[in-house]
């Protein structure tokens, strides 16, 4: 099929909410897909909020196994800091299983934020 909606996986990374702490999301499955894209929006930035993002991966889903993602295996690189109502997309090529997406506090009082990982090259279509 030609459509995207039948292509790609789309899952919630990080809930859309005023952050105010680092937040890390699930461990998300890229069985089935051989492809995959970041991507997080932000809107307002109370207290001179200072909010960085990052992809994890692991052969797991324990959270100890997660590493940062090489910045070799990106597409894309992450801001230095999250700009208020801006949206970052960044993809990946590596070959772990596991995802996580992570919005890290630096500084500031808080940061309203969430992000979705799509999922592509779907062995298999069309995608549920």
């Amino acid at each position: 099929m030609r459509d995207l909606k039948n292509n790609l996986g789309v899952v919630l990374a990080i809930s859309p909410a005023v952050l105010a702490a680092t937040t890390t999301g699930a461990a998300l499955d890229l069985f089935g897909f051989n492809s995959a894209m970041l991507v997080v929006s932000t809107g307002a930035i109370v207290g001179a909020g200072d909010f960085t993002a990052k992809l994890q991966e692991s052969d797991t889903t324990t959270s100890g196994d997660f590493t940062d993602v090489a910045a070799a295996d990106l597409h894309g690189t992450f801001p230095a800091s999250l700009a208020a109502d801006s949206v970052v997309n960044i993809g990946y090529r590596g070959f772990k299983r596991y995802l996580r997406a992570v919005i890290t506090k630096n500084g500031g009082t808080s940061i309203a934020a969430g992000a979705v990982l799509l999922k592509g090259e779907a062995v298999a279509k069309p995608v549920a």
